[in-house]
């Protein structure tokens, strides 16, 4: 285990399940088959702050059934907090091959729902995330009670649902919450933020030279620096700022 460089409380570092890659199979197969509503969301950097800002938000991260790492930012936390960070969980990549394992079981089971962006990239990004398989989708700018409503017009009974949740953060993490204690028998919510829209081609993955230094943040700022400017320009020192705060003390 990574020797832990100060003493450091931080209740979302310590609450993470942090996943080998050799154990990314098994937690598929996990979440393939839970017996009650679970929740799966990926922390990063922007997730982070925006949890240190919104003390809602960050219970809301704690009570997740699954909370995974995304990230070179929450690598470093994790290092700073004496626990070995393991796999980069990101949801870019993890939601993608979750779903292709669904595919692979049993698909009939599975009833699919997109929930998030808006046309033609909703329909377009859930068509190749799902692989054509059959699915229920509705934007992300509705109010949280309008997508339980479609939900239940829409599941069927007897079978799973799984709920991609692609509205961005704050909304798309209150809406799990809502979802996972409205919901009776077995589903998986999943927080994806951009899935959709990468899945979509809205916006480009970086390459896979970036994403093996843990840079993509780097080439997504690079694209659009408008849109991330405050984001990783602003949000870095701020996030490196909340660690310190968060209770760290030299040796």
């Amino acid at each position: 285990m990574t020797k832990a460089l100060f003493r450091y409380k931080d209740r979302l570092i310590t609450r993470l399940d942090l996943i080998d890659d050799a154990d990314s199979e098994a937690l598929m197969k996990n979440l393939a088959s839970v017996t009650a509503p679970s929740t799966v969301a990926f922390l990063n950097q922007h997730a982070y702050n925006l949890a240190q800002k919104d003390p809602e938000l960050q219970q809301r991260f704690a009570d997740m059934t699954y909370l995974l790492r995304d990230g070179i930012g929450i690598k470093w936390a994790c290092q700073l907090n004496g626990r070995e960070p393991k796999a980069n969980m990101n949801g870019s990549d993890f939601i993608p091959q979750l779903v292709d394992h669904l595919l692979e079981t049993t698909p009939c089971d599975y009833q699919f729902f997109a929930m998030g962006t808006r046309n033609p990239w909703l329909e377009k990004g859930a068509e190749q995330l799902f692989r054509h398989h059959s699915f229920h989708a509705v934007d992300g700018f509705q109010p949280t009670e309008t997508y339980l409503d479609y939900l239940r017009q829409h599941c069927q009974q007897g079978r799973f649902p799984v709920i991609l949740l692609a509205m961005g953060m704050p909304k798309q993490e209150e809406v799990a919450r809502h979802m996972q204690a409205a919901i009776k028998g077995p589903a998986l919510i999943i927080c994806g933020g951009a899935i959709l829209d990468f899945a979509a081609n809205r916006f480009k993955r970086a390459p896979l030279l970036f994403r093996k230094a843990g840079m993509e943040w780097f080439y997504r700022l690079l694209k659009e620096p408008r849109r991330l400017a405050l984001r990783y320009v602003l949000g870095i020192p701020r996030f490196f700022y909340y660690l310190a705060r968060n209770g760290m003390t030299a040796r």
